[in-house]
């Protein structure tokens, strides 16, 4: 009998390994790539990858916070997969390199999950 083998799928990464990485949908359009990983000190886990969409040579840029529950990982293709089509991306509420929300705020981040489709992780 062949032992099966099992793919591995890591559970813990440095996150300076995940900046930098692409983001696409299911149908493999691209959607930028992940700049940030926003950590929430007080739960000790990561809140919001910031992704970079649209721009030139990283000019005009527009970034978003997305739900770290919204994103898969793609092991295989070292990306990330977000579920959603370029167009309502970019109606998503987002900000510019210079003006960033108030992540904190709760009516801000409960329009971000509620964007998404996705459960706060604080609820």
């Amino acid at each position: 009998m062949t032992p099966t083998k099992v793919k591995y799928q890591p559970n813990v990464l440095a996150a300076d390994t995940l900046t930098g990485d692409k983001v696409v949908n299911h149908q493999q359009e691209d959607l930028g790539k992940i700049e940030h990983l926003m950590i929430d000190l007080a739960n000790g886990r990561i809140a919001y990858a910031v992704l970079s969409f649209g721009g030139f040579l990283g000019m005009g840029d527009k970034l978003f916070a997305i739900p770290w529950s919204a994103l898969k990982v793609d092991t295989v293709e070292k990306q990330f997969i977000l579920n959603v089509d370029t167009e309502v991306l970019k109606r998503a509420p987002g900000f510019d390199k210079d003006h960033w929300p108030n992540m904190a705020d709760l009516n801000w981040a409960n329009g971000v999950f509620k964007f998404y489709n996705t459960k706060p992780y604080w609820d």
